[in-house]
């Protein structure tokens, strides 16, 4: 069924673009079967590793076949655009149209070099995103206290060593107190990523750097992948917490496992196991891959939740829809019900769709700060 829907775009690309087109038979068919190779590209992962969330290629193949994927639907949603607006005319006009040869030309120009803008962005060494946010109860030391969140970093083939090493090496640069990082940070096997996920070993930060997983590592071998992360130097929240201790004062810190974890026979997230013991008053900031939960994470008196999953929805429009998924939270920040939530656009994104428009990736700094009614 995976592969049956991805297929679809490309059949509607062959049907209402190519096949219109004022060429020889053979050059249809020929650029026909070229659209449909491209258009398994999950299959090939799947065969390479025995995984969709895996591409064992070479990087420069993994971002060729981003880019074509890209294309085909970037393509199919032009192509539905153009056509809905044909139809549209008809209706008005009361007269049938033809779409002309040329559109057809830039709108497939326009969607080859919108794939091609949509694999830079998302491939590149993200940018530095700084933000504050105003939490209740904040002790007066935490003022202008600052955490690095990193999140899907999806270290794999298309985002290897050579990236995972410019990514510490920036974030090193960025002078914080702690770092967090909220899940799926790896797509294969630890045999597969032990290499790529290496310089992971360097981030350094004084209060530490803590992790919680996502969905993807339960893709992999959970457990295997989270004692790699203890041995790198990182800190797991898996329905805990520990408190970060700074001039005298003190906050909570607690994570959560993904919501997913059931399905592979690991414990389910547990919120009121992660914050129990913590004093009341007590600021909470809590890592939760996914923010659907969000608003009855709020009714148990956490401050600020940091999550990822959604890749800020990727292409501007594309995220509308990927917020009906997820409890209606997908890029930013959000009040919910008095507690704080940033939904971060991702240090990278799943290489199985490495496409990036309107909504870049991000290496947030986050500054905290006194929210005016704390006390």
């Amino acid at each position: 069924m995976f592969h049956v829907m991805f297929s679809l775009p490309c059949l509607y690309v062959i049907a209402r673009f190519l096949w219109p087109m004022p060429w020889a038979l053979s050059a249809k068919i020929a650029v026909a079967v070229l659209l449909v190779l491209a258009s398994q590209y999950h299959l090939y992962c799947r065969f390479s590793s025995g995984s969709v969330f895996s591409p064992e290629f070479p990087r420069y193949v993994v971002m060729l076949f981003n880019w074509a994927f890209g294309a085909i639907l970037l393509l199919a949603v032009l192509q539905i655009i153009v056509d809905i607006g044909t139809l549209l005319t008809m209706l008005v006009r009361r007269q049938t149209l033809s779409i002309p040869a040329n559109l057809r030309y830039v709108v497939g120009v326009a969607a080859l070099v919108l794939a091609a803008i949509g694999v830079q962005q998302a491939v590149r060494v993200p940018p530095v995103k700084d933000i504050q946010i105003a939490i209740k109860n904040l002790p007066p030391q935490f003022e202008g206290y600052k955490v690095l969140q990193l999140t899907d970093m999806h270290i794999s083939r298309l985002f290897d060593a050579s990236w995972t090493r410019a990514v510490v090496q920036q974030s090193n640069a960025l002078g914080v107190n702690l770092i967090v990082i909220t899940g799926d940070l790896i797509d294969g096997s630890l045999s597969n990523r032990k290499q790529d996920i290496e310089a992971l070993r360097d981030l350094r930060a004084p209060d530490g750097v803590y992790v919680i997983p996502g969905n993807h590592e339960y893709f992999f071998d959970n457990q295997a992948w989270m004692q790699h992360f203890v041995s790198l130097g990182m800190i797991p929240l898996a329905n805990s917490h520990t408190m970060i201790e700074h001039d005298g004062a003190r906050i909570a810190l607690a994570g959560v496992t993904d919501v997913t974890a059931p399905k592979t026979g690991f414990p389910a997230p547990d919120l009121q196991k992660a914050i129990a013991g913590i004093a009341k008053d007590t600021s909470i900031i809590l890592l939760d891959h996914q923010p659907r939960n969000a608003e009855e994470t709020a009714t148990h008196g956490v401050a600020l939740q940091l999550s990822g999953h959604t890749h800020g929805g990727m292409i501007f429009g594309l995220h509308r829809l990927l917020a009906l998924a997820n409890g209606g939270f997908v890029s930013g920040l959000y009040d919910v019900g008095g507690m704080q939530l940033y939904v971060n656009n991702g240090t990278a994104l799943w290489p199985g769709f490495a496409i990036r428009l309107g909504k870049p990736s991000e290496l947030t700094r986050i500054t905290l700060r006194r929210a005016p009614d704390a006390k």
